[in-house]
């Protein structure tokens, strides 16, 4: 039997016994980041910049794959059940422990079928109002929703998004009733909402504060544990009592679940340092995303906690993609 190629070499180095044998080597056949989501995304800005640099790293092609279809799930499952010799990455991140739950007949488990490598960014959310709802904070926003149970309404880019999961979360912390809208995609429930035919919604805090600066949107709070560089006046849910609304988008790196363990080492040290590097860095920040890395360990055991903690309010909320 034909040993994958990356694990060939391998074992390879395993055998010379040198002290810097490379887990992967020249000529080891081409890398995909298998990237669940279309050009231009989040997801593909993070794989295309990493993978460039990765590839001059390893000495190995990389080629970032896009396979977008069922909120993400597509590509998932497909990176799932590539082999695991180390060329076959998954551009994942939260939205996966989310979607994975929204379909009744998921063929891939987020936590059990991959080995996370590292995390690779994160974003934040803003939760903003349209002006003409005149409300200026989220005391405001809680207390008309509770005036008016569903005469608030919200939208997002689709049912079981982040921007929707968000707030349904907070829907759950304050104990309110909005009517969603859900678009199909970011485009038409960005223009509905800066046209006020929404009312409020969450958006990415670099988008959001542009409009936030012409009086276009009302800012009233992020969803990350901390503050904004971005919008460093707009306070966290967290300061304002509402300690469990914690929303940021994160962006990871994992491979399929029995990748050999020097190899997902080997990867986690590689792109880790390349997160690191201020080019890198930049992009992602232009993007909206902040660089971040993080053990295989620590990914796991974040991974866990948002599997656990959107399962809730999806079984709370009774929500589904089918």
């Amino acid at each position: 039997m034909r040993l994958p190629t990356l694990l060939q070499h391998f074992l390879l180095s395993l055998g010379l016994l040198t002290a810097h044998a490379g887990v992967f080597a020249q000529g080891a056949g081409t890398i995909r980041i298998i990237t669940p989501f279309t050009t231009g995304t989040g997801y593909d800005t993070i794989a295309r910049t990493v993978g460039n640099r990765l590839a001059e790293k390893l000495g190995t092609p990389v080629v970032v794959q896009n396979m977008p279809g069922a909120s993400g799930n597509i590509g998932t499952d497909a990176a799932a059940k590539a082999p695991a010799d180390g060329n076959a990455i998954l551009m994942g991140g939260n939205t996966m422990l989310i979607a994975s739950q929204l379909y009744k007949n998921t063929p891939f488990h987020p936590l059990k079928d991959f080995a996370p490598v590292t995390l690779a960014a994160s974003g934040t959310l803003m939760l903003v109002a349209h002006p003409k709802v005149n409300v200026k904070s989220v005391a405001e926003l809680v207390q008309l929703s509770l005036a008016k149970p569903g005469a608030v309404n919200f939208g997002s880019p689709g049912v079981g998004t982040p921007h929707h999961m968000a707030m349904e979360l907070f829907k759950v912390e304050t104990k309110t009733f909005m009517l969603h809208v859900p678009y199909r995609g970011t485009a038409g429930y960005f223009q509905d909402l800066l046209g006020g035919e929404l009312m409020t919604g969450f958006l990415p805090v670099h988008v959001a504060q542009n409009f936030v600066k012409t009086g276009k949107l009302v800012a009233l709070a992020v969803g990350s544990t901390q503050r904004h560089p971005v919008a460093p006046d707009v306070p966290t849910f967290a300061e304002l009592g509402y300690r469990n609304i914690d929303v940021d988008l994160w962006y990871a790196f994992y491979v399929p679940a029995k990748t050999p363990a020097p190899v997902v080492a080997r990867l986690n040290t590689e792109i880790s340092a390349i997160l690191r590097e201020p080019a890198v860095r930049d992009v992602l920040n232009k993007g909206g995303m902040d660089a971040k890395s993080s053990t295989p360990e620590e990914l796991m055991a974040l991974s866990q906690r948002d599997y656990q903690r959107w399962g809730l309010v999806i079984q709370a909320k009774n929500i589904s993609a089918d």
